[in-house]
């Protein structure tokens, strides 16, 4: 069926022919060979135009007449030639397949604008195709004037053409001449004269062709594989114009597209994904996705609904594809130059277990790599095949074309960026080397031991339940960008998860909570462990580092358990700095550390020596061991197979201290047992000996005394690396204390000082005027030996101003105190008074009652084979006065 309106626009002869250039053509009737070429290879004409046209030329030529006749006798011959030149006029108009100047015309000069393109309807066998558009013959386009002028002239005449019912075939040479479809056309009429606009309304019968064929030029379509194509189309079609028919003309056109003429597949956006359990009693999980593209041609018609499987690749690109899912579309309308939608669904009722195995020599599954792809975003490959339909309404000529293409669709990747947003180890437990351990066992790198707590990020398209039973990890931990080592975590942990609901500002999440037990740290930059210690103890806002890893994770949904492997998390762990305050003053001590790398934090740990045994002695030396209770100002835990320390003061070093198999809590810890070997001497030399007499002096005087404490290159048998790089700080604590607090104050010198809870050397003392003799109430540091005081030299001052002297040299000896915290009696040592002095007066004027005194004095100490010579300054001395 066919049907056409003609228009008319004004056509004056004299029309400009200046416009000749046009951007568009289609002619009506397509063109054939020049006729200086003939095409040997099209079929003969049921009718040559051009030989009736020479034939007549021919008669008109002969029935001229050779003499001069009047008028009255040439006018009928004159009336039958101009009959003639018409007959041929009307011949080269409608001859339009013939190779003659009106063929040549009609190629330049006809234009057809297609309106729509609809499919009206799938039929079992095609489809029924409705073509809308405007026909009209420009001779403007025309560039020959000649053949301009003669065609307009013709065209004038002839004013219509019809033809009829026809069928067309279209066909490619290069693929064996597989034919693609042929087509029914009606007759179509269409007006001739320049400018005259035909309305062209065609319903055609489409059939498709070979579908083997169909699916081969497809596969190389969608594949981009079809480079130069060459397209030829033959059709009969019967031409005839008002009584005048021409025969059925056998027409055969061939059209060469170029490659990148041919249209490409379409591009597409995903503009909604939603993936959720299946409804119902269904099994598995379905995906509901809406696609979006632009039809930038004028066809119109509906896609029935179709059914696809949804196929990925395996581990090779020689094996078979992978069929994952089914996927389904309902009918969708197509509209010309309109954005289409399509929504599409698909069901994944179980993963093939070739999906999740391990690929052939390694540790990868294809889930594995589609999955890594995905999260990194990278792009993926996804093969869609068609498969039957889900539709009855869908002919079955369309499922067995569709059933054997393959199409490849980019699937583009999703960079996860923060995909977990939140990290944290709580109550982590950090482990020293094994010194003994063999140097490959995880036991000589430190080792973690926390529960990790992670907020994985979640798209907002998965809509379903999901769950990790167990992770594990490879992770590079870094500082300021800058690699610090890696955390083995190789092993898997078990884990639990819970889903957190997104909010307005956030998606939804996975809280994920492991255990990790004893996870190795190999600090691969010794340089950069060196400036995290750095910011931890000598920062106010602690450290943040940096993690990336890629996990392993075993999880559970509606499709079972399976594992994926190697997604990529980033996260950041902040480390709180180790708590620090400064040193209390210290009564006039000089600050006994002139390093830049060392930092206070006696406050926060807060030592103090509960017990003390001396093991050995030498002249220059004791060994010793202490239980110290100290307070971990950090949340960490730590567990101390074996750690040397040295301990210095004013950058001399004086003893070692030792610690086995300790474990340190947040918190308060009590009873650290630590061996030391105090030999300032041997250490640190004739300097190291002054050092350590000056802070056994302070120490003693109840000033608040620090030392230094560093790690060394020893430190950690198996870690050298680790005690050089933090032996290039420093950590001053302060003493700690020892015996029981004495209610007094602790400024030398003067003697009416409120109470400073420390403890004091010296307790009280009696002073007898009479005999000038005094006595003392001393309180030992040591609980377990008996320290003996060889020699002393003291003076004793009352507001600045001398009391009396002492000097003493018979040796005597101060055990420890008992278990009430009493000290011992000294011998009466004998005093040389000041008489005369402010001191003296006021001991005489608080005679029977007490005073407070100060006193200092030089000490000769001796300790087993142990000799040091001290001094002591104690102020708030309680003395009482006696005759």
């Amino acid at each position: 069926m066919a049907t056409s309106r003609d228009t008319h626009d004004q056509d004056p002869m004299d029309r400009e022919e200046e416009q000749e250039d046009a951007t568009e053509t289609s002619p009506l009737l397509p063109p054939s060979d020049p006729p200086t070429a003939p095409d040997q290879s099209q079929p003969h004409r049921e009718r040559s135009a051009e030989s009736l046209l020479r034939r007549t030329l021919s008669d008109s030529s002969t029935s001229s007449p050779k003499k001069h006749k009047s008028w009255r006798q040439r006018w009928p011959s004159l009336l039958a030639l101009a009959v003639l030149c018409l007959v041929v006029v009307l011949i080269m108009v409608f001859a339009f397949f013939a190779p003659n100047i009106v063929e040549q015309y009609a190629k330049e000069a006809a234009v057809f604008t297609p309106r729509s393109l609809s499919v009206d309807e799938f039929t079992g066998s095609g489809v029924r195709a409705r073509v809308q558009g405007d026909f009209t013959l420009d001779a403007r386009r025309v560039h020959k004037k000649a053949v301009r002028d003669l065609g307009r002239f013709g065209t004038w005449v002839a004013r219509y053409a019809e033809s009829g019912e026809s069928e067309v075939e279209i066909s490619l040479p290069e693929y064996g001449n597989v034919v693609l479809g042929t087509a029914k056309v009606p007759k179509v009429v269409v007006d001739l004269r320049n400018g005259h606009t035909t309305a062209v309304d065609v319903l055609a019968q489409v059939e498709p062709g070979q579908k083997e064929g169909l699916r081969r030029v497809a596969g190389d379509w969608v594949e981009g594989r079809l480079g130069r194509m060459r397209v030829l189309g033959k059709a009969s079609v019967p031409v005839k114009s008002g009584i005048f028919g021409f025969g059925t003309q056998k027409l055969r056109e061939e059209v060469v597209f170029e490659e990148g003429d041919v249209p490409a597949v379409p591009e597409y956006d995903i503009r909604k994904i939603n993936v959720h359990e299946a409804e119902g009693d269904e099994e598995g999980m379905e995906a509901d996705v809406r696609l979006s593209a632009m039809n930038d041609y004028p066809i119109d018609f509906e896609v029935p609904g179709l059914g696809f499987e949804v196929l990925v690749d395996g581990c090779v690109d020689s094996d078979p594809y992978i069929h994952v899912a089914n996927a389904k579309t309902d009918e969708t309308h197509v509209r010309p130059k309109r954005e289409v939608e399509l929504d599409v669904t698909g069901m994944v009722r179980k993963l093939p277990d070739v999906l999740t195995q391990d690929c052939p020599d390694s540790d990868k599954s294809p889930l594995d790599t589609l999955l890594g792809n995905y999260m990194r975003g990278k792009e993926n490959t996804i093969y869609v095949r068609g498969s039957k339909s889900p539709s009855k309404d869908t002919p079955s000529w369309i499922t067995e074309l569709i059933r054997d293409i393959v199409v490849p669709v980019p699937l583009p990747g999703k960079s996860m960026g923060h995909l977990i947003r939140n990290f944290t180890l709580a109550d982590t437990h950090f482990s020293l080397p094994d010194p003994f351990a063999d140097p490959d066992a995880p036991e000589s790198q430190p080792r973690i031991s926390a529960k990790v707590q992670a907020l994985v990020a979640l798209p907002e398209e998965m809509n379903f339940n999901i769950s990790a039973n167990r992770v594990r990890a490879d992770a590079d931990v870094y500082y300021k960008h800058k690699k610090l080592g890696n955390l083995d975590l190789h092993r898997w942990q078990p884990a639990n998860s819970t889903r957190v609901e997104g909010t307005k500002k956030e998606g939804p999440g996975l809280m994920v909570e492991s255990i990790v037990d004893k996870a190795p740290l190999n600090i691969t930059d010794n340089d950069v462990f060196a400036d995290v210690i750095q910011d931890m103890v000598f920062g106010d806002k602690g450290v943040v580092m940096q993690i990336k890893a890629d996990v392993d994770v075993e999880v559970e949904t509606a499709l079972g358990e399976f594992k994926v492997r190697r997604i990529p998390a980033e996260g950041e762990v902040p480390v709180k700095p180790i708590s620090s305050s400064p040193s209390p003053p210290s009564h006039g001590a000089p600050s006994n550390s002139t390093s830049n790398d060392t930092v206070s934090i006696g406050g926060a740990l807060n030592p103090k020596i509960v017990d003390l045994h001396i093991l050995s002695t030498t002249p220059s030396s004791l060994t010793l061991t202490a239980l110290l209770n100290l307070t971990n100002p950090t949340p960490y835990t730590a567990t101390i197979p074996y750690l040397d320390l040295h301990i210095m003061k004013n950058n001399s070093l004086l003893a070692n201290a030792t610690l086995r198999d300790t474990t340190i809590v947040p918190g308060n810890n009590s009873n650290i047992l630590v061996e030391a070997t105090y030999d300032p001497l041997t250490l640190g030399g004739e300097e190291g000996k002054k050092v350590g007499r000056e802070m056994l002096s302070q120490y003693i005087s109840g000033w608040n005394t620090t030392v230094t404490i560093k790690m060394h290159e020893g430190s950690i048998p198996t870690l050298p690396g680790w005690g050089k790089v933090l032996g290039r700080f420093g950590a001053e604590v302060r003493a700690p204390r020892l015996g029981v607090p004495h209610h007094g104050s602790s400024s030398p010198g003067d003697g009416d000082e409120e109470d400073d809870g420390k403890m004091h050397f010296i307790s009280d003392a009696t002073m007898h005027l009479l005999t000038s003799t005094a006595t003392f109430t001393l309180l030992s540091p040591l609980r377990h030996s008996t320290l003996i005081i060889e020699n002393l030299d003291a003076t004793a001052y009352y507001h600045g101003d001398s009391v009396g002297h002492i000097q003493y040299s018979i040796p005597f000896a101060v055990p420890p105190v008992d278990s009430e915290g009493n000290g011992v009696q000294s011998p009466r040592l004998p005093v040389e008074w000041s008489l005369g002095s402010v001191g003296y007066e006021a001991v005489k004027n608080a005679l029977g009652g007490t005073l407070k005194l100060g006193a200092r004095a030089e000490v000769g100490v001796r300790l087993g084979e142990w000799r040091e010579g001290v001094w002591f300054e104690g102020g708030g001395i309680g003395a009482r006065v006696r005759l």
